[in-house]
Order: structure tokens, then sequence, then C-alpha cells
């Protein structure tokens, strides 16, 4: 049988997390990362349950967090149509969150974490509150069209993996359609109306970091400013 926890015991055990979700591209990764430098708390980043996946996932039960193992090689990956790449994303979001869940109660009782999560935005409301969530969005153009901007080495690796396909101009452009399905104008709209706390990017020549941080830590009540 499947064992099933109500909402309400896991937001009790989850009093010291933090989440910030979102489009590409909007600061998620910065500002995990500076909110833990500065308040002290445990920094989960981006896909920190991969890790923890490898050792427990088995293709039967997460076909999603298993793709990369049983994929053929890099070129079916960057070349799966935009639907594919899409189902793909959501059902991973989907097995990933169960094991965050489990992990998050794991590390969290004796310190705070701050977590760049995936968890989809109708659990997050079951498992968490609105001080404990914030989403962070940045327009579409910017999300797909600075989404190899960034000293990422997983995106070094993706642009490697790209150059080596047969045909890399196609694969790129195939690539990008996926990032537009994953960061399109429903999904974009589906977070800026989840009733979560919500933070836009405009711009990406401006500094904005510090003024970001603020927000955020005044949000999540780290902060008495």
């Amino acid at each position: 049988m499947k064992i099933e926890f109500e909402s309400n015991l896991i937001r009790h055990f989850f009093k010291n997390v933090y989440f910030i979700n979102g489009t590409s591209y909007a600061g998620k990764s910065t500002m995990v990362a500076m909110l833990a430098e500065k308040y002290n708390m445990i920094r989960c980043g981006e896909n920190y349950h991969s890790n923890i996946a490898v050792e427990i996932a088995v293709p039967e039960k997460q076909p999603g967090l298993c793709y990369f193992s049983t994929m053929s090689g890099w070129s079916e990956f960057l070349n799966r149509t935009p639907e594919k790449y899409a189902e793909w994303i959501e059902e991973t979001a989907r097995e990933a969150a169960q094991i965050e869940i489990l992990e998050l109660i794991r590390i969290s009782q004796s310190n705070k974490v701050i977590v760049d999560t995936n968890i989809p935005i109708e659990i997050l409301h079951e498992i968490s509150d609105y001080n404990h969530v914030a989403i962070m969005l940045s327009p579409q153009a910017m999300s797909v069209g600075n989404f190899f901007d960034r000293d990422d080495e997983d995106k070094k690796f993706l642009l490697d993996q790209i150059n080596k396909c047969e045909n890399p101009e196609k694969t790129l452009a195939n690539f990008r359609f996926c990032m537009e399905k994953v960061n399109s104008l429903e999904i974009y709209d589906s977070f800026a109306n989840s009733g979560f706390f919500t933070l836009v990017r405009q711009d990406t020549k401006e500094d904005t970091r510090t003024e970001v941080l603020a927000s955020l830590a005044k949000h999540f009540k780290l902060s008495d400013d």
C-alpha cells in the first residue's frame, strides 16, 4: 500500500523550510545562495535532490528521475519535442517532490533551510504557507534568450553536448523551443496567480541583488528591516 501523510503534519515539520520557485533566469539560485550566507541557513540549491535520486530512484516508480540512465544519449534528450520535454519536466518535479519532502524534514529540524525548488505550486500550498514561499519570475524573452548566459557548469555541459550533436544548430533551436514551452505565458501566469509572494526580474543590466535580498528576507521574516 502507499503511505500518505496529511498536509498539516508536513507543514508542522516544515516550520524551518523556505522555498523559492519560479521561471528560469529570475535569480532563484543567486538568492538562495545569498540568503543562506547572510542568515546562516542550510542551502539546498538547484537539483539538490539529484544525488539522493541516483541512489534510490527506480525506473518503474520514478521514470522521470531515471530518464538520464535510460536514455540512449544526450542527442535524444536535446532533440525531444517541446511537448515531451514539458511532460518530463512536470513528471520529474512531482517525483522529486517526494524526495524533497523527506530530505527537508530530515535536515531542517535544527536549522533554517532555503530551497531552490521545482515542487509544484499546488503541493507547496498543501505543505507550506505564504511566508515560507516566494516566486521569482522573468519574462519569457529573458528566461529563454538568456538561458545559457550564465557561468553555470550544467549550462556549459548542455552547450557542449549540443555542439556534439549531428546538427548543432537544429538541436540548439529545438532546445530553445523546449525552453519556451516550459517558460510559456501559461506557466508564467500560473506562477503569477499562485497566491504566493512574487518578484519579477525586469532586466539583466541593473544589479538589484541587494534590494531583492532585502525583499525576500522581509517576506520570509528573517529580517526586522
